[in-house]
């Protein structure tokens, strides 16, 4: 007979598909199966419900509580399916906070200064690109998934870029980018840089952006213009934007243009698909946020002591492994290790470990998440 937990793996079922069928809580389910302990009162019925669940799925039935008691008996050969991403985040309860002695949540409204922000190698070299765009007048396109962490780049950029004085930053606050027009990012150049109004003609609003530029670059100040949600823009201001960067003065570029935007920017930046495009696409850097595959425990760790925290005391080192197998389907080489994933993913985990009173995360707590 194989322990309960085996036969559920090599089936394609969780444990929380067995608690789903049952009338008992999730925690007293996952505590039978993986330390054998089965509630006192209702110990038949438990029993019961169990091998009434492995009979509709054609599974063994029989005693195998012995067997997985010992959780080192079972393995999980099976890769649990890739993690469904909620966009919306999961908050950290405050029993949780309590259990593992933290004060604040790692994970919301945890960026509150530069020592916050955790940078991998690549992404730091992603930063020093933007900001060499910026004050050199580039145009860059940053490339990532929702939850790669752009916008904290973005705001570390800003940070730096404040910090020296020399750079200003233009950016248009249009929410919808697919209506986005050359007039409106006139308007929002002007407005960002001057106290004018924009002149009515495009015309007369172009030479006033020139104008503006010209004055203030020969005055030592540099500009820059940072577009977010920039795989909305259409193909026209795309093109639009090579003109706005031709703007000179003498041999100096009065204008860097930095694009932040999801994988659908890197298909407009082809130009394969967008032939049209191909004067603005050859003068544009590339950059793709990297993912925490080989940074998963060093991100953590920043995270936790962060927050007054260690992950020593929040987490077992086989859960770090765990959690890049969560989040990686072997088929593709697909990853979903980003930092708003795999924050969510940590939080589920801690919940779930203070549910079960287990004093830390383990990989099979991860993996049931």
């Amino acid at each position: 007979m194989l322990p309960l937990k085996q036969q559920l793996f090599d089936a394609g079922l969780t444990i929380s598909d067995l608690a789903a069928e049952m009338s008992f809580h999730y925690p007293i389910v996952h505590k039978a199966l993986h330390h054998g302990i089965l509630p006192v009162k209702k110990r038949m019925q438990f029993i019961e419900e169990v091998d009434a669940f492995l009979s509709r799925h054609k599974l063994e039935t029989g005693s195998v509580w012995s067997e997985s008691a010992n959780p080192d008996q079972t393995s999980l050969q099976k890769q649990q399916p890739m993690y469904d991403f909620d966009s919306e985040t999961t908050m950290l309860t405050q029993a949780s906070l309590k259990h593992f002695k933290l004060f604040r949540n790692p994970f919301i409204n945890d960026i509150r200064e530069a020592k916050d922000v955790y940078l991998s190698d690549g992404n730091s070299y992603v930063l020093a690109a933007m900001r060499d765009a910026a004050r050199n007048q580039g145009i860059l396109a940053l490339i990532g998934e929702s939850g790669a962490g752009k916008s904290v780049l973005r705001k570390q950029l800003i940070e730096d870029l404040n910090h020296d004085g020399d750079v200003s930053i233009i950016q248009p606050r249009i929410i919808d980018k697919t209506s986005a027009t050359a007039g409106g990012l006139c308007d929002a150049i002007i407005a960002d840089i001057s106290s004018d109004s924009p002149k009515r003609s495009m015309e007369a609003k172009a030479r006033q952006v020139e104008s503006l530029l010209r004055t203030a670059s020969q005055g030592g100040q540099r500009h820059v213009m940072i577009i977010e949600e920039a795989h909305d823009l259409s193909v026209p201001v795309l093109k639009y934007l090579k003109r706005f960067w031709e703007l000179e003065d003498g041999f100096s570029k009065l204008l860097g243009i930095i694009l932040i935007g999801q994988t659908e920017l890197g298909i407009k930046l082809n130009e394969g698909k967008f032939y049209s495009l191909r004067e603005f696409i050859r003068r544009c850097m590339v950059e793709h946020m990297d993912d925490l595959s080989i940074d998963i425990q060093p991100y953590l760790a920043h995270k936790f002591k962060r927050s007054g925290g260690q992950w020593e005391k929040i987490m077992t080192t086989d859960s770090f492994e765990a959690i890049k197998q969560r989040l990686t389907r072997k088929q593709g080489n697909l990853s979903m290790m980003y930092p708003q994933i795999v924050n969510n993913l940590v939080s589920n985990a801690m919940n779930l470990a203070q549910e079960l009173d287990e004093p830390l995360v383990t990989a099979d707590i991860v993996k049931e998440c």
